[in-house]
């Protein structure tokens, strides 16, 4: 079942490594399909260097293992939260990258400070507010996804143009049209965390960029008039 999605899953994951998103086991990437209302899925615990695309997990959108003999993610139930409330995206990564759990342990959003940026996230990345102890103590990682959800609605905010968020003192979920792009998308919040690091530490009064100039590098990329790279 979903041999093709295992595999692009599977090298989704092993990019996180790649890429230097992740210590340990301290990440996942999932993708579904929509067709059949099913994810796939890194099983919890799996070191990267002993993956295997056959021990990813398939589980539906409540959550229900269908296939896989090992136990899935922990995080499991934030994807299927992000799945269920954001019905376009098909792709999720979730890592522990350390500028951007920077950003997200002091609870403060990233600014735009650069087009580095906009050429990815339109506007600031966000950072959800605290989990309540309740939200804590039951159905944590459910919460996760809940108050991932609560925060885009609060701000008016696209996951289509906003295509990832921090999580207070936890750290990033990126996602995309596919697992790939979502893994794509945490390297671009991870460097530009680093980057606007070092900016306010140079610049403590550094405003965020012109609305124009965001405007100019996300449309050049995204908009219905969008001109970079080749077309098909």
């Amino acid at each position: 079942m979903l041999e093709k999605l295992k595999q692009q899953v599977y090298e989704a994951n092993m990019q996180l490594s790649q890429l230097g998103l992740v210590n340990f086991t301290w990440g996942n990437v999932s993708g579904i399909d929509r067709e059949q209302g099913l994810f796939v899925i890194k099983p919890s615990g799996v070191p990267y260097e002993q993956l295997k695309p056959a021990d990813l997990v398939v589980v539906d959108l409540k959550e229900n293992v269908i296939e896989g003999k090992l136990r899935p993610s922990s995080d499991t139930p934030t994807h299927a939260v992000l799945y269920r409330q954001f019905p376009g995206i098909r792709g999720i990564a979730h890592t522990h990258s350390p500028w951007a759990v920077s950003f997200a342990a002091a609870g403060r959003p990233i600014p735009i400070l650069n087009t580095t940026h906009a050429d990815t996230f339109y506007g600031e990345i966000p950072v959800s507010r605290g989990l309540t102890a309740t939200e804590i103590n039951d159905d944590y990682e459910e919460n996760t996804g809940k108050v991932i959800v609560d925060t885009f609605n609060k701000q008016h905010l696209s996951p289509f143009e906003m295509k990832g968020i921090l999580v207070n003192q936890h750290g990033p979920f990126t996602w995309g049209m596919d697992a790939k792009e979502a893994v794509y998308n945490a390297k671009v919040l991870e460097v530009v965390a680093e980057t606007d690091y070092h900016t306010m530490i140079l610049n403590p009064t550094v405003k965020s960029m012109s609305p124009n100039l965001l405007n100019k590098h996300y449309l050049r990329k995204h908009g219905e008039n969008a001109y970079y790279g080749q077309k098909n």
